[in-house]
């Protein structure tokens, strides 16, 4: 994304604040990771456990790329329901696919856990919101295929939905307690702390400028230095920059933006998201509504800041959030920001085989547990040399015909959608 950071609520509340240097010089290492975000950390991190010597570079600031931008649900599985995953992989690797991601979120909570990362965990689960009677049934539909593979997930009538959420214009919602929210910057940043203190050496405002394969080993130049390795990890997803002897998987990238209300009064929290569940809807264009440990409502849809119908965009969230919670009318919003999404047209995520190398993209706006997941079990493959461990079978390359005006055509219709909707 590129919004100013200094914009972002997760940057402002940030309790989690490790320094790594700029890299400089030349250095040797079992493992360099590029990219500084949920995937390349958890492989940072699970690299430097096993005793591997580690370097990793961020081009800018740990985090500040989608990893802290996002909403902070800590969701299990991903956007599409276990029967379409089949579809699209078989039924087997889909299985074994919607299993693990089932179970990301107990590694994330682990994680933050182990390492007593200040991200402001709650782990009370995630309500997936009908939007209208259409909604209720696509929820009914994800609720039967994730029971029959064991999911301990609940549907909610519309009375129940209501009470949850504080807000009487949801339809019903599918509950899924394996889930929760945290404060998604100070999770990045905790993972890579965590790492450094394990061994890995981390580097933020190093950018890779050029990669090449020199015989067994991997050579990574930065502006200011360069990096040997036995093994390469490209952990970028949607921030992937120009690099010299690599071209980047091709990616649909769609934005998300969100602001937050001041703390609200406890009058208030009594009823708005009691239990502190995070909400998204069931509408084709998406919004999402939590509360964060202070008690601000942040609320969000699709689309990006930096255009010129943005406006568009900011002056829908008053009007979402007043159609929500109509106390909340004239409630102020603050700490406007947006960020990237790397999506790709059956909205899985991809490992791309390196030759010596992994490279992993696609969350579709879940990258938290499917962050953490990818990255721990692609540094386990790189050094060990056995792939059984990856979520999902590497392929060799990656194309996306039209992947800008695919971007522009999601980025128009939310447009279009925020200037009629609400009002």
């Amino acid at each position: 994304m590129t919004s100013d950071l200094a914009s972002c609520l997760w940057h402002q509340t940030c309790q989690e604040n490790p320094a790594f240097p700029e890299f400089t010089g030349e250095a040797e290492a079992d493992l360099v990771v590029i990219g500084g975000g949920y995937t390349g950390c958890s492989a940072a991190l699970k690299a430097a456990e096993t005793g591997a010597s580690v370097r990793l570079i961020e081009a800018d600031e740990i985090g500040s790329g989608g990893s802290g931008r996002n909403v902070g649900l800590a969701n299990a599985g991903l956007w599409l329901p276990p029967e379409d995953i089949n579809a699209e992989l078989g039924t087997e690797t889909g299985s074994r696919l919607s299993q693990l991601l089932g179970s990301a979120p107990q590694m994330v909570f682990s994680l933050i856990k182990k390492h007593a990362i200040q991200c402001e965990p709650e782990r009370n689960g995630t309500l997936h919101c009908a939007h209208a009677p259409s909604g209720l049934k696509d929820l009914q539909r994800r609720h039967a295929q994730l029971t029959a593979i064991g999911a301990p997930v609940e549907m909610l009538s519309r009375d129940e939905a209501v009470a949850r959420t504080g807000s009487d214009t949801v339809h019903g919602a599918l509950f899924d307690p394996r889930a929760g929210t945290i404060q998604p910057l100070a999770y990045a940043r905790g993972l890579a702390r965590a790492a450094a203190a394990a061994g890995a050496q981390l580097h933020s405002q190093s950018p890779a400028s050029a990669i090449s394969r020199e015989g067994s080993s991997w050579h990574v130049a930065t502006p200011k230095g360069s990096i040997r390795a036995k093994h390469l990890i490209m952990a970028t997803n949607a921030y992937a920059r120009d690099i010299s002897g690599y071209d980047a998987p091709q990616v649909i990238p769609v934005h998300y933006f969100q602001a937050a209300t001041d703390p609200l009064p406890p009058a208030l929290l009594e009823k708005l998201l009691p239990k502190k569940e995070g909400c998204w809807d069931t509408a084709l264009v998406m919004s999402s509504w939590r509360l964060d440990q202070a008690g601000r409502l942040v609320i969000g849809g699709m689309g990006a800041l930096n255009h010129f119908g943005s406006t568009l965009h900011r002056n829908w969230l008053p009007r979402k959030l007043a159609a929500l919670y109509p106390e909340l009318k004239d409630a102020t919003l603050h700490s406007h920001w947006h960020g990237r999404i790397a999506m790709t047209t059956e909205h899985l995520p991809k490992i791309i085989d390196l030759n010596g190398g992994l490279a992993c993209f696609g969350y579709s706006g879940r990258g938290i547990g499917p962050g953490t997941l990818f990255g721990t079990a692609m540094a386990e493959a790189v050094l060990t040399g056995d792939q059984s461990c990856l979520p999902v079978p590497p392929a060799k390359s990656h194309a996306i015909p039209f992947a800008g005006l695919r971007s522009a055509y999601y980025e128009t219709g939310a447009t279009l959608t925020h200037l009629i909707s609400d009002r």
